[in-house]
């Protein structure tokens, strides 16, 4: 498919924090691409920089210490980090939209929900206050929150955590926008208010053809809902392809890795218990990334030029692409 069609295009992106420790490298050479209607699985350990990408994409990054120092984000062909901060704000919420991590911080606690929902709605629609208003009422139904008027009226701290996880998909919602950023939109909610939330999302897809860029830690999630996955460590993609086609034979060793540590009914021990297999080691310290392959001091499958040179990603596939040596021409013993 041509790049200039892809609702959402990240090119070679690169946004590093300049600090007293020195140069942390968040996301180092990252390229993804997001199509209209589809769901996109943004995964890895913490700290591998899946949300600093989606900040960078909302040109969200605090500066100083950030900065993306390298890259092209494009939506619609649109270049997003030429255009002028002011512009960008009409773009936020109207044509790309976030759901963040925590929904307590992220909504104001001294206003009504329908109060900030409305204001979203009046910021980018041409509609007065009570056509916001009742909209809002309409957004605050369509995510299954019960009684809508009631609901509008209270606060943050009135509603339940998967009320204001809906909250927040209502506000984000709001103005129909082409790509919807969710950064862990199911942390610290039960197992069945997931499953509830995962499918609205899903219903919500479906009903506005909106994008979804799910990043998680969740693979479960991802098998659940994502069409394909990008794996991400120490701030680089080490793999990218069809769900279906890495979670049948993942290829690079942190993806398999990943893999592994999903729990498993069938794996017991002697006495009962279940086994997890963990991935040995500790992620890097992005002021001190190793030399060569990041993945290079816990990979048990390394060769000798991983410790010396950087692997580049390499097409291994239809729509398959890993970064490891082990799929050069000739890797080096």
């Amino acid at each position: 498919m041509d790049t200039e069609s892809h609702m959402l295009q990240v090119r070679n992106l690169k946004t590093y924090f300049y600090t007293v420790e020195g140069v942390a490298k968040a996301v180092d050479d990252a390229s993804f691409h997001l199509d209209r209607g589809e769901t996109l699985g943004l995964v890895g350990e913490s700290g591998c920089g899946k949300s600093v990408s989606a900040l960078s994409i909302m040109r969200l990054i605090k500066s100083p210490p950030g900065r993306i120092v390298q890259g092209d984000i494009r939506y619609e062909g649109a270049d997003l980090l030429g255009i002028p901060i002011k512009e960008m704000k009409r773009i936020r919420g109207k044509k790309i939209s976030m759901i963040f991590q925590e929904p307590m911080t992220s909504l104001n606690p001294v206003f009504t929900i329908g109060a900030q929902i409305s204001e979203m709605i009046a910021l980018h629609e041409s509609l007065n206050k009570k056509e916001s208003w009742n909209r809002a009422v309409g957004m605050i139904a369509k995510v299954q929150i019960p009684s809508p008027e009631k609901r509008a009226h209270e606060y943050p701290h009135q509603l339940s955590g998967g009320m204001r996880q809906r909250a927040m998909i209502a506000m984000a919602l709001s103005c129909n926008p082409g790509v919807l950023i969710a950064d862990e939109p199911t942390t610290a909610l039960d197992v069945t208010v997931q499953a509830q939330i995962l499918d609205l999302m899903l219903q919500l897809r479906d009903e506005f053809g909106t994008a979804i860029l799910l990043i998680t830690h969740d693979l479960g999630v991802i098998a659940e809902i994502a069409s394909r996955i990008v794996v991400m460590y120490a701030g680089k993609v080490v793999e990218e392809g069809e769900t279906l086609g890495i979670f049948d034979q993942p290829r690079h060793p942190y993806t398999q890795g990943l893999l592994r540590s999903i729990p498993r009914m069938t794996e017991r021990s002697e006495d009962g218990r279940q086994r997890l297999q963990e991935i040995k080691g500790v992620v890097p310290s992005l002021y001190h990334l190793p030399t060569g392959c990041s993945f290079f001091p816990r990979c048990s499958q390394s060769l000798c030029v991983c410790s010396e040179e950087a692997p580049g990603l390499i097409e291994i596939g239809k729509q398959h692409k890993v970064r490891c040596h082990l799929f050069s021409p000739c890797p080096k013993e």
